[in-house]
C-alpha cells in the first residue's frame, strides 16, 4: 500500500514540513498582536494615551483586519499562497516595526489599521494551502494545529514579552518582533510552492498520494459565485455571523484588554500579569482540539445535526458562566480560573461555526466563512473599544463583563435555530 512505502521512505513528509510553517506563522501572527497589549503602559506614558484612546487604538487593527479578510482570499486563490504569503508577512512586518516608530494617536492608528489589513491575508492564504496540500482525511486536525497555532504564540508572549519590553523598550520591541516575520517570509518563498508537484524536495510516492487524495480537479464543476443578495438573504449566514460576533468578543478580550485588566485590578508586575493571563489562552488552545474531537464524535455517533449545534450550546454556556463568575472573584488566580473557563467556551465554539460553513456554503464556503469571520472580527473591534468606555461611563468593569455574558447566552439560542442540513440558498 501507499501509506506504508510512504512510511518507509519518508520520515516526516514534506507537507507536515509545511505544516510546520504555517503553525510558526499562526503564533507570528498572534505574537505581535500581544504585544501592544503588554506594552500598554509605556506606550500611554510616552504618547499620552487615555484608556479610551488605547482603546481605538487595539480595535482599529481588528476594523483593518475584518475589511480586508475576503479581498486577501481571492488574492490568494488567485496569486497563490507562495507569493501571498509572502507579500502579507513582508507587509505587515514592515508595520509592526512602524508601530514603534509612531509618535502620536494618529499616526499609530494609521499604522495599527495597516498591519491589520496585512495580517488579513494570513488565515485565508494558509487555507489555500492546506487546500493544494493536505488530502482532505488529515484536514481536520491540519486546521486544528493551525488554530491552536495562535493561542499557543499568544500564551508564550504573554510569558515572554514583558522581558522584552523591559530589556528592549516599547519603540525597539516592535523592531524586533518585525524581524521573525521577515525571516520567516524569506524561508517560505525560497522553500515552499503552490504545487506540491512543483516541489523539488517531495518523493514520487508523496506526491502521487497527495494528488490522489486532494478531491482537485476529479470533477469540474461550473463554479457559480453567490450573488450578495442570496448570502445576506438566508437565515443560516446570519444567526453564524450573530453567533461568532458573540464569540470573537468574549475571546478578542483574552488578546487585547485582560493583561491591562488583570494587571490594574490585582495590583500585579507586568511579570505576574503575564503568567496570569497565559492561562487563559492555553485554555483557548485546549477549547479547540476538544471541540474539533466532539464535533467528529458526534457526528459519528449521532447525526451532523447534533454535532455542530450540541458542540456550540455547550461552548457558550461555559462562556457566559465563566465571564460572570470570574468578576466576583476577589484573587487573580480565581478569577483567572473562571477567564480560562470563559475562553475555553468560546473557543469551543469555533470549530462547530466553521463546519456550519462548509455544510452550508458547499463550494461557496470561502464566502461564508469570510463574511462569518468578518462579522466575528466586527465583534472583536467593538470589544477593544466597550471595554474602556463601559468602564469610563460606569466607573466599574461589571457592565462589560454583563453584556460579553449577555451575547454569549443569546448565542446559545441562536444555535437552537442554525440548520446545518440545510445550504445558505435554501435557509
Amino acid at each position: 500500500s501507499i501509506k506504508s512505502e510512504m512510511s518507509k521512505k519518508t520520515f516526516f513528509p514534506v507537507r507536515y514540513k509545511m505544516v510546520l510553517g504555517t503553525f510558526i506563522l499562526a503564533m507570528n501572527v498572534l505574537i505581535d498582536r500581544i504585544f501592544i497589549s503588554v506594552a500598554k503602559e509605556p506606550i500611554s506614558e510616552s504618547l499620552s494615551f487615555s484608556d479610551a484612546q488605547m482603546g481605538w487604538v487595539l480595535s482599529i487593527f481588528a476594523l483593518g483586519y475584518a475589511l480586508f479578510q475576503t479581498p486577501s482570499g481571492i488574492l490568494a486563490d488567485k496569486y497563490g499562497p507562495r507569493r501571498i504569503l509572502t507579500a502579507v508577512v513582508t507587509l505587515w512586518s514592515v508595520f509592526a516595526a512602524l508601530s514603534g516608530a509612531a509618535w502620536n494617536f494618529i499616526s499609530m492608528m494609521v499604522v495599527r489599521f495597516l498591519f491589520g489589513a496585512g495580517e488579513a491575508g494570513a488565515f485565508p492564504a494558509m487555507s489555500r494551502a492546506v487546500y493544494s496540500w493536505i488530502p482532505v482525511k488529515e484536514r481536520g486536525i491540519v486546521n486544528g494545529i493551525n488554530f491552536s497555532g495562535g493561542r499557543v504564540g499568544a500564551a508564550l508572549s504573554m510569558l515572554f514579552m514583558p522581558w522584552l519590553l523591559h530589556a528592549a523598550g516599547w519603540r525597539m520591541g516592535f523592531v524586533w518582533l518585525s524581524l521573525i516575520g521577515f525571516v520567516w517570509a524569506v524561508i517560505w518563498y525560497w522553500w515552499f510552492r503552490d504545487d506540491p508537484a512543483d516541489h523539488p524536495t517531495i518523493s514520487k510516492e508523496e506526491k502521487e498520494f497527495i494528488l490522489k487524495n486532494r478531491q482537485h480537479q476529479a470533477v469540474k464543476i461550473e463554479r457559480k459565485s453567490i450573488p450578495m443578495s442570496v448570502l445576506f438573504g438566508s437565515k443560516n449566514m446570519w444567526l453564524l455571523m450573530i453567533q461568532y460576533f458573540a464569540s470573537n468578543f468574549t475571546f478578542f478580550f483574552a488578546l487585547s484588554w485582560m493583561f491591562p485588566h488583570i494587571q490594574s485590578t490585582y495590583n500585579l508586575t507586568p511579570a505576574e500579569a503575564g503568567m496570569y493571563s497565559a492561562f487563559p489562552l492555553i485554555f483557548g488552545a485546549l477549547g479547540n482540539w476538544s471541540s474539533g474531537w466532539m464535533v467528529d464524535f458526534l457526528y459519528r455517533r449521532i447525526n451532523i445535526n447534533f454535532s455542530r449545534k450540541f458542540t456550540g450550546i455547550v461552548g457558550f454556556v461555559l462562556a457566559a458562566g465563566g465571564l460572570l463568575v470570574s468578576v466576583y472573584m476577589t484573587t487573580p488566580f480565581y478569577a483567572v480560573v473562571f477567564l480560562s473557563l470563559a475562553t475555553f467556551g468560546a473557543d469551543m465554539t469555533l470549530s462547530p461555526s466553521w463546519s456550519v460553513c462548509n455544510d452550508t456554503g458547499k463550494e461557496n464556503s470561502g464566502a461564508v466563512s469570510g463574511t462569518m469571520n468578518m462579522a466575528g472580527n466586527l465583534g472583536s473591534f467593538i470589544t477593544a473599544l466597550a471595554f474602556p468606555y463601559l468602564k469610563d461611563w460606569s466607573g466599574s468593569v461589571l457592565p462589560f463583563f454583563f453584556v460579553g455574558a449577555a451575547l454569549n447566552l443569546i448565542a446559545v439560542f441562536l444555535w437552537t435555530k442554525i440548520k446545518p442540513e440545510k445550504s445558505i440558498e435554501e435557509y
